[in-house]
């Protein structure tokens, strides 16, 4: 099966197409009511490498049903007037999630450059995630 486009140029679509802060400039925005962080990373990454405090998790895969007010699944949080920053571990995911609910009408909405990758790099707070039992 020949691709007719692949994941690295899905990434570069989206990058040129979303707002993407980086890491200090999402770092100003921490403490910000109006806006919210939304980790698509698995559960299990965020075990293992820890949280931004005030994240919220949006698992990748259930971003588009908790999003949408018609959904069974929908998070009143997404309802909220508020700037949604995702992100994920490396800043790809959360790239395509950003241009993905931005398509779907979310506004406003960015990613992190480079996602928890960068921002612990950087010495961006980061909580332990407590595994549930």
């Amino acid at each position: 099966m020949a691709l007719t486009k692949g994941y690295k140029a899905l990434i570069e679509e989206a990058g040129a197409q979303i707002n993407t802060y980086s890491v200090a400039e999402a770092q100003a925005k921490l403490a910000d009511p109006n806006v919210q962080f939304v980790d698509i990373r698995d559960i299990r990454e965020l075990e293992r490498e820890g949280i931004i405090p005030g994240a919220f998790h949006a698992p990748r895969g259930m971003i588009e049903f908790w999003i949408d007010p018609d959904s069974p699944y929908f998070k009143p949080l997404f309802g909220e007037n508020k700037e949604f920053i995702f992100f994920c571990a490396a800043g790809w995911r959360s790239a395509l999630t950003t241009k993905t609910v931005q398509d779907m009408g979310l506004t406003p909405v960015a990613d992190i450059e480079g996602g928890f990758a960068a921002w612990k790099a950087a010495g961006g707070p980061v909580a332990e995630k407590v595994k549930k039992t």
